[in-house]
């Protein structure tokens, strides 16, 4: 059991695809870690993600410190 597993008592990580305005299930779970925080989110409450990285985000706020970050990099 993970740290994740802990928390969120025994649910599983899910392996998503992240799709323009969708995602596709590649492995069924309850929850995928955020990129930049490493917390999980519930799938649920997953609504921000990058489809050309491939990234979860928690929120609007965290997505956009990615976006960021990612545009210095460039």
């Amino acid at each position: 059991m993970n740290r994740f597993e802990k928390l969120l008592g025994g649910k599983k990580l899910a392996e998503l695809r992240y799709l323009d305005g969708d995602i596709h299930v590649v492995s069924q779970g309850d929850y995928v870690i955020c990129a930049v925080t490493q917390q999980p989110i519930l799938l649920q409450d997953l609504k921000y993600w990058c489809v050309d990285r491939q990234e979860a985000y928690a929120s609007a706020e965290v997505a956009l410190q990615a976006v960021l970050k990612a545009r210095a990099g460039e």
